[in-house]
């Protein structure tokens, strides 16, 4: 530590700033207060040893517990605090300290994401790359991006963020605590295409009615893709877009769009496994589901007003 701090102040010498003395000697951005303090207290008082400090020492959170808990998440970083504390005999809270005050270290959730095989990632690459140069003069503006998804008449809920202020779990109303699920929700299935330039109208997908190369062709591509160059465009070109459903892939369904549509993202062009590459996906859906099941819908009526609204 003493060594730290004599670095500090030689950087702060030679007019490196805070920021740039963080990175020069390697020093996590949640201590930078303690390279700021270090400084301050250089400039008051010419030293960099500690001050003398009032009141009793730690007995809790102490160098030997210190050294246990670092020891406990090398061995598990998926440790959890709580229990942590109750092997070691000591309140969560000094537990917590450690982790964060002395050891520098924070919690992170993990992520659920698609699994790729090498093969993937390599086939992956190699249409992105090709993506690339397609659009190396910018028309991206052009793609029209679509996607389907289905939709419930249950109120959407978000576990993360979706939180209610009180003084008390047991005095919240429990119509506003709770959201209910059923078995098997009404539902419908929406398709939908947007671009820099534009959106389609939402197509819903009557009920009962399976989506195969013939429903795709008479509810989707006849209507509204085959029009796009005169609804979203003024005459222009554009490029259509659509993922690897087996509706999109089929033969029947690439042979229609090499008839009917100049420039498409052909099945064995766009990159597998790729809702990230989607704004649909990754953007507007949830969006769009945000807003229009803010609340529980009582019919497929009222959500399809709802999703027109929006």
């Amino acid at each position: 530590m003493e060594h730290e701090r004599s670095a500090i102040i030689e950087l702060a010498k030679n007019g490196k700033t805070q920021k740039e003395i963080l990175k020069l000697l390697n020093i996590p951005a949640n201590r930078r207060k303690f390279v700021y303090r270090t400084i301050r207290r250089y400039n008051e008082t010419g030293k960099v040893c500690d001050k003398a400090r009032s009141g009793r020492p730690p007995s809790v959170t102490t160098p030997a517990l210190q050294k246990l808990v670092r020891e406990r998440i090398r061995r598990n970083p998926r440790r959890s605090m709580r229990k942590m504390a109750q092997e070691l005999k000591v309140s969560e809270s000094s537990v917590r300290k450690i982790v964060k005050v002395n050891l520098g270290m924070r919690s992170f959730r993990r992520k659920r994401v698609h699994f790729l095989s090498e093969q993937v990632k390599v086939k992956r690459l190699q249409r992105c790359k090709g993506q690339l140069r397609r659009h190396v003069n910018h028309d991206i503006i052009k793609i029209v991006f679509s996607d389907e998804k289905i939709f419930t008449i249950e109120e959407a809920l978000n576990p993360q963020n979706d939180r209610i202020i009180s003084h008390k779990s047991s005095t919240i109303d429990p119509d506003l605590k709770y959201v209910p699920r059923v078995q098997k929700p009404l539902s419908v299935m929406v398709w939908a295409g947007i671009s820099a330039v534009g959106r389609t109208p939402l197509i819903f997908v009557p009920a009962g009615v399976k989506i195969n190369s013939t429903t795709y062709r008479d509810l989707i591509l006849e209507p509204i893709v085959k029009n796009l160059s005169q609804t979203m465009f003024n005459g222009g070109s554009f490029v259509f877009q659509q993922d690897g459903a087996p509706a999109h892939t089929s033969n029947v369904t690439q042979t229609w769009l090499q008839s009917n549509i100049p420039c498409f993202i052909e099945k064995e062009q766009w990159p597998p496994y790729s809702p990230d590459l989607n704004p649909m996906d990754y953007s507007v859906w949830s969006i769009l589901e945000s807003r229009v099941c803010a609340k529980s819908h009582k019919s497929i009526d009222s959500l399809k007003r709802k999703l027109r609204e929006e």
